[in-house]
């Protein structure tokens, strides 16, 4: 089974390397890194560097294609046309379709959640509605057929543990859980925005807005928003 997992400039590591080392004691799981071509691809920290090991073209037919968010890099991700392209054409003939935290917005711009319900990181959750998507915001994990959403970051291994399970049941999912260790005993309680507090949510909202900015919106917002403008329009006028 081919899993794809998507890098771009600027994504969030955890959320492709969470899912990844889960994957990657599945049973005949062949997991490659994708990206416009094989390159070093930069993470949103500035520091860490991943390598993406085949290219779009070479990764016609995944089984399996993951797509990861990113704090700062989203909407360049979402604006990419030769990425949203390739998505949209290997959605056709996936048997699942990944996302983890604003991956979600990536799939999204590529149409792939109109009329789906889905989750994201709960700073992104309203921009789904732009595209389509209904918004389940008080889910970790969100599926419609073939499409499984995750919500912010971490939520990327629990995912991964809900399709090994479902390919190759309790057991096998059990396996690899305990291989990773994943055993989850937080010694905070702040999450997710319903267990937070007023002024560590306020906090890490502004933090995050911070950290979001990134002088390439002005050109990506425009971009996605004109492409989601037409193809509301094209939709019109085929009905």
């Amino acid at each position: 089974m081919q899993i794809a997992i998507v890098l771009y400039q600027g994504m969030t590591a955890l959320d492709a390397i969470g899912p990844y080392e889960v994957f990657r004691s599945m049973p005949d799981a062949e997991i490659r890194f994708v990206s416009h071509q094989p390159q070093p691809i930069t993470t949103d920290s500035g520091v860490l560097v991943l390598g993406a090991t085949h290219s779009y073209d070479e990764t016609p037919q995944p089984d399996i294609v993951l797509v990861p968010g990113s704090s700062a890099d989203t909407t360049t991700a979402m604006a990419d046309k030769q990425l949203t392209t390739w998505l949209k054409k290997v959605h056709h003939t996936t048997q699942l379709t990944l996302s983890v935290c604003s991956g979600a917005l990536v799939l999204a711009a590529a149409g792939i959640l109109d009329g789906h319900p889905a989750t994201t990181h709960w700073l992104a959750q309203s921009a789904l509605k732009a595209f389509g998507s209904e918004s389940r915001k008080h889910e970790r994990i969100v599926k419609s057929g073939k499409i499984v959403t995750a919500a912010g970051v971490s939520a990327g291994i629990d995912l991964a543990l809900q399709i090994v399970k479902d390919l190759h049941g309790q057991e096998r999912a059990e396996i690899s859980q305990l291989l990773i260790e994943y055993d989850p005993i937080p010694p905070v309680n702040s999450g997710h925005p319903s267990k937070a507090s007023k002024t560590v949510y306020k906090k890490a909202k502004a933090e995050a807005l911070r950290d979001a900015k990134n002088p390439r919106n002005a050109i990506s917002i425009p971009q996605i928003l004109w492409r989601a403008a037409i193809q509301k329009a094209r939709k019109k006028f085929a009905a």
